[in-house]
């Protein structure tokens, strides 16, 4: 990095980037790491940007691929901005005078959104907490929905992974120009980015770009290429084209938005009915746009690899929130107070005998409230158990929590609740919304100061998961270390929703 009175310079292997001081630290926004996914390169893999010559302004958040804010999914102000170079990296960095330095730990931040929405640029990925604590961040976009995922008879699959893949590369091979060490990288997210950093940690072919996984929230990735291939076609067949680049190349960008919100309950935000949505989370199916097992660049679903022992060598840490999903139906508490809750799972194709135990073990849940656990249970609690009992069972380093802290204002430790507290931005002005005025900054100085550590020397600070000691940190107000913290999802662990 050269210093500047004004503005922070630094050399890329495409060219030079100007950027902007803060407090303490230096912002580049907006840097591309791949041309304009746009025209013929659409539908293919990402290629590397070209060089420029001069100075590249870096000031401004590049373009974002969302183009529809999922508001009814996500609680994080993930704005987006227009534009055709939308594959770009944010970096923030502590200036040199702080730093001391180059060869300091990197965070790598997937955004999530279900794979058809979110953005790189919300404030909430801001940098200036870790780079305070010594920590050059990095959050990256990629290839939503349709375009980054969706099946193409003659396209790549899994454009959107190829999309981190490149992101990652370009860290690889710049970020020692910003301050970081290319050799000491986390990758982290939230929710489709918790998965996507799970997905990563199974690929054989990602293995040398990090050492070190924060996954929070995340689905694992197990749907099929048969999953996405009927989707692909039913796409294609309802924009009347055919299944290929050809054809859906003819297809604008907003038609194909439309598309998507008629195959997909999660693409369809608020619109898509209610139970059918439920039906699509218990089924595997809202996640259909999304990284797929396609025996090559994705040979596994997560949970398989990591039983290959896949990234065993990597440390990983992985949670949820206690009440991930259950607003799903808040408003329905009246309406399904008089129904039983086994007839409400039953009807969304839970086996019987998985329905005799947890209704059993949720006795005081009313029915919404309980189908509600259900879904935060089935899609998220019990995977991340089960993916550190796999892990264990492999002896790789694995680390396993529970965000439990209650939102005042939405109820419950509700999705995306951990997020500010992770980055350790609670006096950001969307805050309020999901964690009140008043929300705990103590509870933040654990949740970053956790995340500091690990990303700096690979210990949280509590006991790594095994089957002797199952032990789970708790992020509350106490927070503390329990044993088997998961245990109520174990009914879950076999489950297959028809």
């Amino acid at each position: 990095m050269t210093p500047s009175a004004q503005q922070p310079l630094v050399t890329t292997t495409a060219g030079t980037v100007r950027g902007f001081w803060r407090d303490g630290s230096a912002a580049f926004l907006g840097i591309p790491f791949a041309e304009p996914p746009v025209g013929e390169r659409r539908f293919q893999a990402p290629v590397p940007h070209r060089p420029w010559e001069g100075v590249r302004d870096a000031l401004e958040h590049g373009a974002t691929p969302q183009r529809k804010a999922l508001a009814e999914v996500t609680l994080i102000p993930e704005p987006s901005i227009a534009g055709e170079s939308t594959l770009n990296v944010n970096v923030f960095t502590p200036s040199p005078e702080r730093a001391g330095g180059a060869g300091l730990p990197v965070l790598v931040w997937i955004h999530g959104g279900g794979y058809v929405a979110g953005s790189p640029a919300s404030p909430w990925y801001d940098g200036a907490a870790f780079n305070r604590d010594g920590v050059v961040t990095v959050s990256v976009s990629y290839r939503l929905g349709f375009d980054g995922f969706g099946w193409i008879q003659d396209a790549p699959r899994n454009r959107g992974v190829l999309d981190w893949l490149l992101a990652l590369e370009w860290v690889r091979d710049n970020i020692a120009a910003f301050g970081g060490d290319p050799s000491r990288v986390t990758l982290s997210g939230q929710s489709a980015g918790g998965g996507a950093v799970q997905t990563l940690l199974g690929m054989p072919s990602a293995q040398p770009l990090f050492k070190r996984v924060i996954s929070l929230s995340g689905p694992p990735t197990a749907a099929t290429l048969a999953d996405s291939e009927a989707l692909g076609r039913k796409l294609a067949e309802l924009g009347g084209v055919e299944p290929t680049i050809a054809g859906l190349s003819t297809l604008a960008e907003a038609e194909v938005l439309a598309l998507q919100g008629q195959i997909s309950s999660v693409a369809a935000g608020g619109d898509a009915d209610p139970m059918a949505g439920l039906k699509a989370f218990l089924g595997g199916e809202a996640l259909t746009l999304g990284p797929v097992v396609d025996g090559e660049l994705i040979p596994f679903a997560t949970v398989d690899a990591f039983a290959a022992g896949i990234g065993a060598d990597k440390e990983l840490i992985l949670g949820t929130t206690d009440n991930e999903f259950n607003m799903i139906l808040a408003g329905a508490a009246d309406s399904m107070a008089a129904v039983p809750p086994a007839a409400v799972l039953g009807g969304l194709g839970v086996n019987p005998a998985t329905i005799e135990a947890y209704v059993g073990s949720h006795q005081d849940l009313g029915t919404a409230a309980l189908v509600g656990q259900f879904v935060t249970d089935h899609m998220f609690r019990a995977p991340a158990l089960k993916l550190a009992e796999v892990r264990a069972g492999t002896g790789a380093p694995t680390w396993l929590y529970r965000f439990s802290w209650n939102s005042p204002t939405i109820g419950g430790a509700c999705h995306c609740i951990d997020v500010p507290f992770m980055w350790d931005v609670l006096g950001e002005g969307h805050v309020p919304a999901i964690a009140g005025t008043e929300p705990p900054q103590g509870l933040a100085d654990e949740l970053h100061g956790s995340s500091v550590a690990f990303i700096a020397a690979g210990q949280p600070g509590w006991p790594a998961y095994d089957d002797a000691n199952r032990a789970v940190r708790v992020y509350d107000v106490p927070s503390m270390v329990v044993f088997d913290g998961y245990s109520d999802t174990r009914a879950l662990l076999a489950e297959r929703v028809a």
